[in-house]
């Protein structure tokens, strides 16, 4: 685990991007899945904007392949805390044909989310979209500055990207423009579990080692409780001790055999891992640009 000092240094950090972002933005707004990092971000930004209420809004882009226990983790943290949460539903793009539903073993309803995340930030305007994104997942991700532009059609281009010296922020955007902010960027999954546990801080189930039917493709443990992961006839289904560490679209999102059922037992576990958290993401498998292109086309 990191050291009170070190997890601190990094929550004064990320409570100091929250007040930028509320000082430089008209309409700022949390991007959530439910996930361990965007819980993280709900807690940074109350205690950025204590003792008042978090002035913006979250916003869900819901795939309707989500874990039932992440949907459920997100409305009883909503409730609790009194936010507002704004929902948008990639199905209600595949009903209106502006995106086309994927076939096939690996098929994912991840990549659809652009479309549904930019239709809302034009719907409401938003000219910041805060995000959990840390550098230490992706190497696409590395490239990101803590202020992140995109262009008036949302898509992102590296070789723009302003420089950030000594923690100078720079939120000036052009009409049309909108901003991706990323206060954990300098995170790392170790961090965030650090904060985790200091905060007390609840999150999903799925998080820690539970028994779950399973089959495996490919090398890779698919969750077989649903209907939404394509499964053929002869995979097997078995039962099996097995933990998420990260909680995308069910169809794209691979478990870890593991037995640990508390934090330092999955800090122990991730200590010696081979592969990153997002190691068992598909969605970002399928080549070896596949993130930086979903985001140069405008996806988080």
């Amino acid at each position: 685990m990191k050291s009170t000092v070190q997890i601190s240094a990094l929550e004064n950090d990320a409570i100091y991007i929250f007040r930028e972002v509320r000082a430089q933005f008209e309409r700022p707004v949390l991007l959530f899945s439910g996930g361990k990092d965007s819980i993280t971000l709900v807690r940074l930004a109350q205690k950025a904007f204590y003792p008042g209420k978090i002035p913006f809004p979250l916003l869900h882009i819901d795939t309707g392949h989500n874990f039932p226990e992440t949907i459920a983790f997100r409305d009883q943290l909503v409730k609790e805390l009194g936010l507002e949460l704004i929902v948008r539903h990639v199905q209600d793009a595949i009903d209106k044909g502006q995106v086309e539903e994927e076939s096939g073993p690996y098929a994912s309803r991840n990549s659809l989310q652009t479309t549904t995340l930019l239709d809302a930030i034009d719907e409401f305007k938003f000219d910041a979209c805060i995000g959990g994104a840390r550098r230490d997942e992706e190497k696409a991700r590395a490239k990101e500055r803590i202020f992140s532009i995109r262009d008036s059609f949302g898509q992102w281009d590296e070789k723009k990207q302003r420089p950030e010296l000594f923690d100078m922020l720079n939120g000036k955007i052009k009409l049309g423009q909108n901003v991706r902010v990323f206060p954990i960027s300098n995170w790392t999954e170790l961090d965030v579990w650090s904060y985790i546990r200091a905060e007390d801080m609840g999150i999903p189930s799925i998080y820690f080692a539970h028994r779950r039917a399973i089959f495996m493709r490919d090398g890779y443990i698919w969750s077989a409780n649903d209907e939404i992961v394509y499964r053929n006839v002869d995979e097997i289904v078995e039962e099996r001790w097995v933990r998420f560490r990260t909680v995308g679209d069910m169809s794209c999102t691979a478990a870890v055999f593991s037995k640990a059922k508390d934090i330092d037992a999955v800090v122990a576990e991730i200590r010696v891992s081979k592969i990153s958290e997002r190691g068992a993401r598909m969605d970002d498998k399928r080549s070896e640009g596949a993130m930086e292109r979903r985001k140069q086309q405008g996806y988080f």
